[in-house]
């Protein structure tokens, strides 16, 4: 059994295909002046041909998944264009080496540089940056790597990373899962694979030397398990999960168009959280009842320059379109300064603890060009839509004040210019912080919602890093601080007589269903798959056994204590 990375959730059981990686044989060699030139010449063709090749698959992944997928192979090009990286292959050639091995040296000192970069975001880009260099060097050496297209039945891949383009080609070439060696959930490889619902588990180190071709494989997306050649045992209990899970699926299917309603008749709202637009598909076929959560980071990833206004409104306006009549709120951007350096943002210095530093709102408060441009993209696409404004990592009423005072110069200035909005723009902050929380009744008063976001708000308060292994385990949502909190917030938000929402992955977690609803959570902001599994909790309970289990919680000191008073109120059909 081999624990890796859960990248995009199911379970499936198939045959090994092998994707290995051919090992391309570089040798150095000497060459002349005169020959110099030939491998530039030879260097240039085979970046022409990689690129031929990158944007006949961009344009099979925007025919498939749509535009915003079809994005992610930019990083390729991008890095296929980088004219430092040619500059000093070609340098390298110039100092009488042959391209193969100028390319392979140049490379392998981008690499180590991201390699060093402390974001996981970023640092997962050096497989990008490994898979362009391959692909040209393939080219220089006319070589072909065994493709998804040589599938002849169903099978489950094994690689020891796959590209966007191997990973676009798997819904029409029998493959019903796949495993790599290598990669994150923010990898591009993650994101397609959700994309296209097939199971997946990646970061498996070194699956590629476990399997071998046509071996028996369960793949276990939702826990991020991989068993190869399993016992008769295992096979029998992993058929008996997935048939499991097809039966609750179809029970839950019936849950899309019913209310979340409690048996006492107390209403909440679920809604999803999404990425980028093409999302939106999944949210109404999980039967949300709006989008709670629109990251927009996605924007400015993969790029050379600033979204500008008009992609902004575009992205915004065709989803507000498609959720009506429900509403979308748009978080503004939630990014450290160090992300947005490479788009030419000026006074960003490297920090020791960037999410303590400077990133989302007070990035935007630094930078207010960046801020408006967003604001007026949002604000112009309120007017198509019901729309929500909503910004992250607020740490008290004086950043809210500041950030509503560039809101107002930004409606003025649409106002002059004749533009439409919507006048009565709610506009929301997110409790992620402890400070917020505290002073949480304050901020009330002049948000139109509040919005806790319990992945940050949980590492501050019991200040542990949850995806550091030598204190995951202090990572507690159930931790008395953390429901006071809670407590604490809610009440706050309903005393100024506002709702409040949840968009972290506590809200998405079916153990803490009743003790939020018991809290008094207005809104649950979940990802769209998990939509009908919190309704069908909700449905099963009432708010006054709810309540009751709260006030036993919250007078109590022992978290064993806590988990068994939680266990004792699960109802029968409620474990998903």
């Amino acid at each position: 059994m081999l624990q890796g990375i859960a990248a995009s959730p199911g379970i499936v059981i198939g045959k090994a295909f092998l994707m290995e990686d051919e090992e391309l044989c570089l040798v150095q060699k000497e060459i002349s002046k005169e020959d110099a030139k030939k491998e530039v010449i030879r260097f240039r063709e085979a970046i022409s041909k990689t690129r031929a090749e990158m944007i006949a698959t961009q344009e099979k992944i925007y025919k498939t998944l749509g535009k915003e997928y079809a994005r992610l192979s930019d990083a390729y090009l991008l890095i296929l264009e980088d004219p430092l990286i040619t500059r000093d292959v070609i340098k390298k050639i110039a100092e009488g080496v042959n391209a193969e091995y100028a390319l392979f040296r140049i490379l392998e000192k981008v690499i180590h540089s991201f390699e060093m970069i402390d974001d996981e975001y970023f640092r997962e880009r050096k497989h990008d940056i490994q898979d362009v260099g391959k692909k040209i060097l393939r080219h220089l050496l006319g070589k072909e790597r065994r493709v998804l297209a040589d599938i002849t039945s169903e099978s489950v891949i094994v690689a020891h990373n796959l590209t966007p383009a191997d990973t676009i080609s798997m819904r029409e070439n029998l493959v019903k899962g796949f495993t790599t060696d290598i990669g994150g959930r923010t990898s591009h490889t993650a994101i397609v694979a959700q994309g296209l619902e097939i199971p997946a588990v990646v970061g498996l180190r070194n699956i590629t030397g476990q399997a071998r071709e046509g071996d028996v494989i369960i793949v276990d997306g939702n826990q991020g398990i991989v068993i190869v050649n399993p016992t008769a045992e295992m096979l029998e209990n992993y058929r008996r999960e997935q048939e499991i899970q097809l039966a609750q699926i179809r029970e839950l299917e019936k849950l899309r168009d019913l209310p979340a309603q409690t048996t006492d008749s107390h209403r909440v709202t679920i809604a999803a959280n999404i990425d980028n637009p093409e999302e939106v598909k999944s949210v109404l076929s999980h039967g949300a009842e709006g989008i709670g959560l629109y990251r927009t980071e996605f924007l400015y990833f993969n790029r050379s320059t600033l979204p500008t206004e008009d992609e902004h409104y575009e992205n915004y306006r065709r989803v507000a379109q498609k959720m009506l009549p429900y509403s979308v709120i748009i978080r503004t951007i939630d990014l450290g300064g160090d992300k947005l350096s490479h788009l030419g943002l000026e006074g960003i210095t490297v920090e020791n603890n960037p999410f303590l530093g400077l990133r989302a709102i007070r990035l935007c408060l630094k930078y207010p060009s960046i801020f408006k441009t967003q604001l007026r993209g949002i604000l112009r696409a309120s007017a198509e839509g019901r729309i929500r404004l909503m910004y992250p990592m607020i740490s008290g009423i004086y950043e809210l004040r500041a950030a509503n005072k560039i809101l107002e110069e930004t409606k003025d200035e649409l106002r002059r210019e004749g533009k439409k909005f919507d006048e009565n723009i709610e506009v929301g902050a997110m409790i992620e912080v402890p400070s917020a929380a505290l002073t949480a009744d304050l901020i009330a008063r002049e948000a139109d919602f509040l919005s806790i976001g319990t992945n940050d708000l949980i590492q501050y308060t019991l200040a542990v890093d949850r995806v550091n292994e030598n204190v995951a385990s202090l990572y507690e949502p159930l931790h008395l601080a953390i429901l006071r909190l809670l407590k604490t917030v809610v009440d706050a938000s309903h005393n100024a007589g506002k709702w409040v929402g949840m968009c972290g992955e506590m809200a998405a977690d079916t153990n803490f269903t009743m003790v939020l609803v018991g809290i008094g959570l207005n809104e649950f902001s979940v990802s769209p798959a998990q939509v009908p599994k919190i309704k069908k909790i909700i449905r099963n309970i009432s708010l006054l056994e709810a309540k009751a289990l709260v006030t036993e919680i919250l007078n109590s000191t022992e978290r064993e204590v806590i988990i068994q008073k939680i266990k004792r109120r699960e109802f029968k059909g409620t474990n998903i």
